[in-house]
């Protein structure tokens, strides 16, 4: 067969590069032909969001997971040790009227301190994020958690300074490490994830939480019965605990603290050497070279992309000003957020998130203090009592929090972010209701059940869904900046918690007491949790589903031909349309895994068509014909009338890379020596808006040159 002349490609954009296979493609080689800034970009981020889930999206999970792994152990750590702390330093003269047993405000002064750094940590680290780069700050805020953790667990008292002092300045600076985590690995997962899969990686990162909680409870657990033979010469009373039980709790503690250090060095290198987030470079730094050459470093497991600096300049001179990506300003934060579909989006992930860590945090970290109060955590020894607190925590891990994290990873790709969160809310109001409200009618197993799914419906809703949301909806210039102002709106429900929920769970506790009689007033906080609860279903209406749509998608940059192929689904129009994107129950299939090709024209059989697929870029004259048309094709066709131009299967194309169809009266130009021949291998074609106003001819609204870029996306 004859074939049609090869496309002229300007000789500035000939130059190629080695490397490149079948597998991983040679983005240089693929895209530095194409003149349209913006087309190449979206070409180029269309290869993250479509590639298939391989090993470096298992590394990027790992090295990010770690991070949250270490986050939650030195959290929930504390709530294993204040009981060892207690019958340590405030034992005789210095535990008052209650001796071995810490104070209420120290209590909630060192478990706030770890949330109070957070949110200066997740503030600023989210910030310096955008502005300065992902890759930069990613490790430092690691860095200071490893170093946070050592020294607070080998921290002294001394007559200048209390151990209440010591223990809140270095949990303060953990916090600042622990707040930096939350926005840097939520925006570089979701940066870097493909749609198909996005929320189950952002979800799996999280899920470390569960396991750190576990670990927590596991160190614990052993060295507790290490010390065995030094805590079982006691009472049930901490202060019957001796000199050899003080000396043997002050090892266990700084054991339990310090060991949250150890996994947090393995994963400082690997974040240290992660590539910047294409995204980033591209929206940001306006820098096309150098992000083509990460993507291709990331998928090639190799530190950063490689560029000829000469190239990278020159390119970034003459390309980088076109890219319609707006650079943050205060200005634009103010006609950004100003609009109501934008601030709603983020007024619901900050008070979404702020009424859930009300009642995480106020129990989560009080969960020993709960499992006493409902009878599983007392003992006849001080032994006793520090096993069945380990052993409590170690079965909340097990049967609650694992479970409820791996169950939001299998569904929240199908099922949808927001329906997970609303339902979620819901569910842990109805629980919450009845413990506040049956609490002396039900048994303590009853109750220790209910706790477990608590658990559950926290973990597989909005303990996750909070965190998701906010990496996803906010545009690259504001993404890190957004999840890190969210997260800590959650860190203030937390401090919020500590200082609401430690005053009523020793509220009219008689002095010694065991049991529930430690916390007469739980009841009462089950109340005001469930009220917080019902507060959060409300809010979580105003968050968007961020399901199977890209990251440009969400931005508000527009649907393309090239979405359908990255696992994008482009509704329809009208009230369905808007209640299909709005409906907050609706579930589906994960995004790209069945969809059929988008509705390319008025009147085409839509997404679940039973039609062949085309290829996303393809022109209709390439495309081959078909056999005999149905009666029902051809009554479809001669209803769109004879004047649409069609493929052979019915389909009207046009292609944009802004989103938009393309005027009548837009001047088409063929990239190409000869303009009136098809090149030979279009396999796909790209619309290159035309920057020369002088080729425009009179009366033409706008001029647009047709771009072969080859079979890119196939």
């Amino acid at each position: 067969m004859d074939y049609l002349p090869e496309p002229a490609i300007p000789p500035s954009y000939t130059t190629r590069t080695y490397g490149g296979n079948a597998a991983f493609h040679n983005f240089h080689n693929d895209y530095s032909h194409i003149q349209d800034p913006n087309l190449r970009r979206r070409l180029a981020l269309s290869e993250i969001d479509k590639v298939p889930f391989g090993w470096y999206h298992v590394r990027a999970v790992v090295v990010a997971g770690i991070g949250f792994f270490t986050d939650s152990y030195d959290i929930f750590a504390i709530n294993l040790v204040t009981s060892t702390l207690g019958m340590v330093y405030w034992q005789g003269k210095a535990g008052g009227s209650n001796p071995g047993v810490m104070p209420t405000n120290v209590n909630t002064a060192i478990k706030a301190a770890t949330s109070g750094g957070a949110v200066i940590g997740q503030l600023g680290f989210g910030w310096l994020a955008d502005v300065v780069g992902r890759r930069k700050m990613y490790g430092v805020e690691l860095a200071i958690i490893v170093a946070a953790t050592l020294a607070q667990s080998l921290a002294a008292p001394s007559q200048a300074m209390s151990m209440t002092g010591l223990l809140i300045f270095w949990r303060v600076m953990m916090g600042i490490g622990i707040g930096g985590d939350y926005p840097l690995s939520a925006v570089i997962t979701s940066e870097f994830a493909p749609t198909r899969w996005r929320g189950a990686m952002m979800a799996a990162v999280f899920s470390m939480q569960g396991a750190g909680q576990l670990a927590a409870a596991i160190v614990a657990l052993i060295t507790t019965i290490g010390y065995k033979n030094s805590f079982i010469n006691t009472t049930a009373s901490w202060a019957s605990c001796h000199e050899a039980c003080q000396l043997a709790g002050d090892k266990s503690w700084r054991i339990i603290i310090g060991f949250g250090a150890v996994p947090a060095c393995f994963a400082l290198y690997y974040r240290i050497t992660i590539p910047e987030t294409p995204r980033y470079t591209f929206d940001i730094e306006h820098d096309i070279e150098k992000a083509q050459a990460d993507i291709t470093a990331y998928m090639n497991n190799k530190k950063e992309g490689e560029v000829d600096p000469i190239t990278q300049q020159k390119t970034k001179q003459r390309l980088g000003r076109h890219l319609a990506a707006p650079r943050a300003s205060w200005g634009d934060v103010v006609a950004y957020f100003g609009k109501w579909h934008n601030f709603k989006i983020i007024f619901g992930t900050t008070s979404s998130w702020f009424f859930l860590d009300l009642a995480y945090y106020g129990l989560g970290l009080n969960n020993s203090i709960v499992l006493n109060a409902i009878g599983y955590s007392s003992g006849a020894t001080i032994y006793h009592s520090l096993l069945h607190t380990a052993i409590g925590n170690l079965i909340l891990g097990v049967a609650g929090s694992i479970p409820g994290y791996w169950f939001c990873v299998a569904t929240v790709d199908t099922w949808g972010r927001k329906p997970l969160q609303i339902l979620g809310f819901f569910l842990l109001t109805i629980v919450f209701i009845i413990i506040g409200f049956l609490y002396h009618q039900l048994s303590e197993g009853a109750l220790l059940g209910l706790y477990i799914l608590a658990q559950i419906f926290f973990n597989w809703g909005p303990n996750t869904t909070t965190f998701l949301i906010p990496g996803e909806c906010f545009p690259t210039r504001y993404r890190s900046t957004g999840h890190g102002l969210s997260a800590a709106a959650g860190k203030v429900g937390a401090i919020v918690a500590q200082v609401i929920a430690q005053p009523l769970l020793t509220k009219d506790a008689p002095s010694p007491c065991t049991g529930s009689s430690c916390s007469p007033w739980l009841p009462h906080l089950m109340q005001i949790f469930a009220l917080f609860m019902l507060c959060g279903t409300l809010v979580s209406f105003l968050v968007p589903e961020t399901r199977g749509r890209t990251l440009e998608e969400l931005a508000g940059e527009g649907s393309t031909a090239l979405d359908s192929r990255s696992g994008s689904v482009i509704l329809s129009t009208g009230f369905l349309g808007w209640w299909s994107r709005n409906n907050p129950f609706r579930g589906g299939k994960p995004a790209g895994f069945s969809y059929k090709s988008p509705n390319l024209g008025p009147k085409s059989p839509g997404l679940r068509g039973k039609r062949e697929r085309i290829g996303i870029m393809a022109s209709p004259e390439l495309l081959p014909k078909k056999g005999k048309k149905s009666k029902k094709e051809k009554s479809e066709k001669h209803t769109r009338g004879t004047s649409e131009e069609s493929g052979s299967n019915g389909y009207s194309v046009s292609v944009s890379t802004n989103g938009r169809r393309n005027d009548e009266n837009d001047d088409l130009y063929l990239s190409g020596a000869v303009q009136g021949a098809l090149p030979g291998w279009g396999a796909g074609w790209g619309v290159q808006r035309n920057p020369n106003p002088e080729r425009r001819p009179p009366g033409r609204v706008e001029s647009i040159m047709l771009h072969d870029v080859g079979s890119l996306l196939k």
